[in-house]
């Protein structure tokens, strides 16, 4: 895997300068890695060269993660399951492919990461959120004359026709979370009017829930339906990229972790699973340029975060669209619906 930057790893050193892991009485764990490929890296470096322990890290997004554990289920290959929406963690709880593990770190964390790991039976737990909005490249907008978005309605303008990325919720948790949000906001019926409506002025849906805001960030499209906080990462590498959140209100992804029923190396998971836990360990996402909000409360904040005292949050409900039977209804009905039609 590629390593991290040299000054990324210095940054992680620093993090880490008050810190120090306790030997581990296994020497390796094998995590896959549900975050950009940078966090995950700076990870598998770091916590490796702490601890001793070999970290044997795959990058896969949330749904194809899902699908791994299911195939899998028989014979675990993987230990810990490290970040991506909270949904398909929350299925891997309900299909028995986690283990119930409950931390002693858990008051550290904030109410929200909390209530993940209760209404799971504590077989998963929250380690950021991040909230769902709009990516937009201002230099295309004012290249073709159109106002940046502000408003779930704002995308329906038929000025936006093909301008507007946005994954496929079957592979991405960031479309299912779009489709979640939108039928908790309007009401299902006119949720999936206004997807129908929205599949009119999409360019292409993408595998991977960060596609589109690449795409928006390299003049590839100019509009994203994107977590915010993949936006300023991408302004920090020099690209025209802006985000906004949706006036009418949106929903957020509670990124998790999970210890896999069956772990070959459970007593080095259960490990980094405290590890991954502290204050110290979630300010990698920010050194690794991913700036969801962390869940343990001592985290620093970097600026980059988006704020979320000013975001209009839905009440989203995480137990009910985060079940596998909802899911699959929705992503089904939003197939034969919206996707099949023409554009």
């Amino acid at each position: 895997m590629k390593k991290p930057s040299l000054p990324t790893a210095l940054l992680a050193a620093a993090c880490l300068s008050s810190f120090s892991a306790p030997a581990l009485a296994q020497d390796q764990v094998n995590i896959i890695c549900s975050v950009q490929a940078e966090w995950c890296n700076l990870i598998q470096t770091v916590y490796g060269k702490t601890t001793g322990v070999k970290v044997n890290m795959s990058l896969k997004g949330s749904g194809e993660a899902l699908a791994q554990l299911i195939a899998e289920r028989a014979n675990p290959k993987t230990d810990i399951w490290f970040g991506g929406t909270g949904d398909p963690h929350l299925q891997a709880a309900e299909q028995g492919l986690s283990l119930e593990y409950k931390s002693a770190s858990l008051p550290q964390l904030h109410e929200w990461a909390q209530a993940q790991a209760a209404q799971s039976n504590y077989r998963t737990v929250g380690i950021y959120s991040g909230p769902l909005g709009f990516g937009y490249n201002p230099e295309l907008l004012a290249k073709k004359k159109l106002a940046a978005p502000k408003s779930w309605a704002d995308l329906l303008k038929p000025e936006f026709k093909g301008e507007i990325q946005v994954a496929n919720p079957a592979s991405s948790g960031t479309a299912y979370t779009m489709v979640a949000t939108l039928v908790q906001m309007m009401g299902e019926d006119k949720a999936f009017e206004y997807m129908k409506a929205l599949h009119k002025n999409i360019q292409t849906y993408t595998r991977s829930g960060t596609g589109p805001i690449k795409a928006v960030a390299r003049g590839e499209a100019s509009v994203s339906i994107s977590f915010v906080h993949d936006g300023p990462g991408e302004k920090l590498q020099g690209f025209p990229v802006e985000t906004i959140t949706p006036a009418e209100g949106t929903g957020a992804e509670i990124g998790s972790m999970s210890i896999i029923k069956g772990a070959r190396h459970l007593e080095a998971a259960k490990k980094f699973y405290e590890w991954a836990l502290t204050a110290q360990a979630q300010q990698f996402g920010a050194a690794a340029r991913q700036f969801q909000l962390p869940s343990n409360k001592a985290a620093k904040i970097d600026p980059n975060v988006p704020d979320f005292k000013k975001i209009k949050f839905i009440k989203y409900d995480y137990a009910k669209y985060g079940a596998s039977a909802e899911r699959r209804r929705l992503i089904s009905k939003w197939e034969k619906d919206v996707n099949s039609l023409p554009r």
